[in-house]
């Protein structure tokens, strides 16, 4: 299945493009992600745990930048990844890129994700999946808004200080039932969409 989220940050394309290529930086801000082992400048190991309905899921697995245009600020990574009970697994292609949005950036992302296993059967409503990854980009951009915030000031703080304030926030938790509550709300005002567009 494929589908498109957005957001934007309030740095120039230049500047959010050096802070989303940093992934070591912002990897705590994506919800439920654990970065791990780094095997080289484009590969990275770790686990996301995720919710989809009443199941918790999570990942161990691979994610690598398969494609890197500096000049145009769009990239291409490629993950795959296995939940840690054998309940099957994930593959998943997403490309992004940065344009200008008013005094900052609006970041655009496509995704195309293949489930295997109970995983799949889990995850087979697409319109829940869709409102998952809305709710975790949305969880991830204020995160990262959060993060630029915190680190514009540091900037300018002294040397001895600025090191401490720079230090990236530990990644916040997917609360299960909050998330699911939005799912199930986004869900319900689709469907009545649809009658009043049947009807």
């Amino acid at each position: 299945m494929e589908f498109d989220n957005q957001f934007e940050v309030p740095l120039p394309p230049g500047s959010a493009w050096r802070v989303l290529m940093d992934i070591e930086r912002i990897a705590p801000c994506l919800p439920g992600a654990t970065l791990g082992e780094k095997i080289d400048e484009r590969t990275y190991k770790g686990k996301v745990a995720v919710r989809l309905g009443p199941v918790a899921l999570s990942f161990n697995g691979t994610a690598r930048f398969e494609e890197i245009d500096e000049a145009h600020h769009s990239a291409r990574v490629k993950a795959s990844g296995t939940d840690a009970k054998g309940r099957g697994g994930a593959n998943a292609s997403t490309s992004f890129r940065i344009e200008p949005a008013g005094a900052g950036s609006r970041v655009l992302v496509h995704t195309d994700l293949t489930l295997s296993g109970a995983v799949a059967q889990y995850g087979r409503g697409a319109g829940m999946i869709r409102d998952v990854a809305a709710e975790l980009i949305g969880q991830f951009a204020a995160s990262l808004r959060a993060l630029i915030g915190d680190e514009a000031p540091a900037a300018a703080a002294p040397s001895g200080t600025a090191d401490k304030a720079a230090s990236p926030p530990a990644g916040p938790p997917i609360s299960g039932l909050s998330l699911l509550l939005r799912v199930l709300w986004r869900s319900i005002r689709r469907l009545f969409r649809w009658h009043r567009t049947a009807g």
